[in-house]
């Protein structure tokens, strides 16, 4: 129905504007949670007031990783997907963000009808009313309690950490390309070690042949011997397999197929470890991203909150509504055209069966489960950190001790080489240092494995260079 008794079509819009003015939130503000914060990290060796750059994987001076790194940025499917996943939350803050602003509406169109008002009784034929009309529309619905700013502050949030899962995302597949890499180059040294000692082996087999054939041997030392050499026969062929499925894997990181990804030719010999450094535990907080996702999680849950305990108070809504309407195209101007109307209305909530208590409690107890996640999230980084900083230490420790021990492996196995040629001993004692020896130096490249993924876990506890702007 259209009220004409107004003269002004915008007289209620001051009304409106007080209100707004008047609007005002409800529900408990968010504070940020406590959580302890060590004063210092417990393993302290290699620590500084320094953090990782954004680019971390360059201080390991590998040409081929950085190339790695860059295609796994621009081709890795599962970062495509958070990044789609950003995109979708970005797009739910401009769904919740609408109904702060006016619905705004034109419609027009022409509509013909005819009954017995429109019939002449003069045995004419029949004809009908055709009528134009054309008008505007705009609805408000006053946020006076909060309820949507509240819902679009918690799509807000929830953007917020839907950006730092992506970066986590970055950050777990960055430490997966660096893995799988040094994986490779330490199969690609162990396949060099392992087929230098079958070189050696089938050399000691030769001399031990000769001697037999001078008499000073017997069958049961060329036997021995043999073994050895297809014990390091056999053990190429799982190095090989090995080697291949992380060049596939390497190959699904940077989004290639593995028929197109090539080995890399490096070895861990060409791979520098930097001294990982850290600042400060509590800098660590806003350097990881899934902290910062956890806490924008619980802003986004005490959003909803806010949002709804304010759903059982009073909506207040405005409508305005004007246009035109004629029989004739010509006098759709004239003043006896002119339509409007405009209304406002408000809704209380009397009884809805507990639905909107529920959603209090239910929008409650879940900031109360993110609170004890985030809570949980804060205390692994800093045990992920004393971690890694522990596995760098060690690793680094075994290394060496593991170069020692080859160092000793390698003067033992010349001296019984010595020894055998010239007869002072028997196979056996032979056998026995060139068994050390071969372990050894396979030891020694796992181990430098072991300290170049601990390098790597210490750069991911400590977030990469990422930190929250």
């Amino acid at each position: 129905m259209y009220l004409k008794s107004l003269r002004h079509p915008f007289a209620l819009w001051p009304l409106a504007a007080v209100l707004l003015l008047c609007g005002c939130s409800v529900g408990p503000d968010y504070q940020k949670p406590e959580t302890p914060l060590p004063p210092a990290w417990a393993a302290k060796s290699g620590v500084a007031e320094a953090w990782p750059s954004l680019t971390w994987w360059q201080d390991f001076s590998s040409p081929a990783l950085n190339v790695l790194m860059d295609e796994a940025s621009q081709a890795n499917n599962d970062l495509a997907a958070a990044m789609a996943r950003v995109r979708q939350a970005d797009a739910q803050v401009k769904i919740a963000g609408a109904n702060l602003s006016p619905s705004l509406q034109v419609v027009g169109g022409e509509m013909r009808n005819r009954n017995n008002t429109t019939t002449p009784k003069s045995g004419g034929s029949p004809r009908g009313v055709e009528t134009l009309n054309g008008y505007f529309s705009a609805s408000y619905e006053l946020d006076f309690w909060g309820k949507y700013a509240d819902a679009a502050d918690a799509a807000v949030a929830a953007a917020r950490a839907s950006h730092f899962d992506w970066q986590t995302a970055a950050l777990t597949i960055q430490s997966n390309v660096a893995n799988t890499f040094f994986t490779v180059a330490s199969l690609n040294d162990r396949l060099v070690v392992a087929r230098n000692n079958l070189e050696i082996a089938l050399n000691v087999l030769d001399a031990v042949k000769a001697r037999a054939e001078a008499g000073t041997t017997s069958a049961l030392d060329v036997a021995q011997q043999e073994s050895v050499v297809a014990g390091q026969r056999a053990a190429l062929p799982p190095l090989t397999q090995q080697l291949r499925q992380n060049v596939n894997a390497l190959a699904i990181l940077v989004g290639r197929l593995p028929e197109a990804m090539t080995v890399p030719p490096e070895g861990l010999s060409s791979v520098v470890l930097p001294r990982v450094v850290g600042g400060l535990p509590a800098g660590l907080l806003i350097r990881r991203p899934d902290v910062q996702s956890a806490e924008s999680q619980l802003e986004a849950a005490n959003a909803n909150i806010k949002a709804a305990e304010a759903s059982v108070l009073p909506d207040l809504k405005l409508t305005a509504q004007g246009g035109l309407q004629s029989s004739a195209l010509g006098r759709a101007l004239d003043p006896a055209s002119v339509l409007y109307s405009l209304a406002a209305s408000a809704t209380q909530p009397i009884f809805s069966g507990g639905a909107l208590e529920g959603g209090i409690e239910y929008q409650q107890a879940r900031f109360d489960e993110l609170l004890q996640t985030y809570r949980k999230t804060v205390l692994s980084a800093f045990g992920d950190v004393e971690n890694a900083l522990v596995a760098v230490d060690m690793t680094s420790e075994q290394e060496n001790a593991q170069r020692i021990a080859v160092a000793t492996a390698q003067r033992a196995y010349d001296i019984a080489q010595a020894q055998m040629y010239s007869g002072t001993i028997d196979i056996v004692t032979m056998l026995n240092a060139q068994r050390t020896l071969f372990q050894a130096e396979d030891t020694l490249v796992q181990v430098k494995l072991l300290h170049a993924q601990a390098v790597v876990g210490l750069f991911r506890a400590l977030g990469g260079g990422w930190q929250a702007a």
